[in-house]
């Protein structure tokens, strides 16, 4: 496990906060399909904006005093590879939402 999974996962430790994020990349993925399927391709330029209400909101409403966004520490494509990872991670069984 790499550095920034190990310092993103820090702050991701309150299932609550998993949760919306992976509430968030769910709703990502399907905004995605469903740009596809109406074909109106420029709508996936707004893809990146669907996960930030989740994921920011659940930082400040669920974690604990002091938890930002990892994206103001690690910057925003290294938070994106380790929220896309934590994802899988869920889907695997690795991490608890509950």
């Amino acid at each position: 496990m790499d550095k920034h999974y190990e310092q993103y996962l820090s702050n991701h430790n309150n299932p609550k906060v998993r949760l919306l994020h992976f509430i968030g990349q769910l709703a990502t993925i399907l905004y995605i399909i469903n740009c596809f399927y109406i074909q109106q391709y420029w709508l996936l330029l707004l893809a990146p904006l669907i996960v930030y209400p989740f994921a920011v909101s659940s930082h400040y409403i669920f974690g604990k005093k002091g938890n930002k966004p990892s994206f103001h520490k690690i910057g925003y494509l290294q938070a994106k590879r380790c929220d896309i990872k934590m994802f899988i991670d869920i889907l695997k069984g690795k991490l608890s939402i509950w």
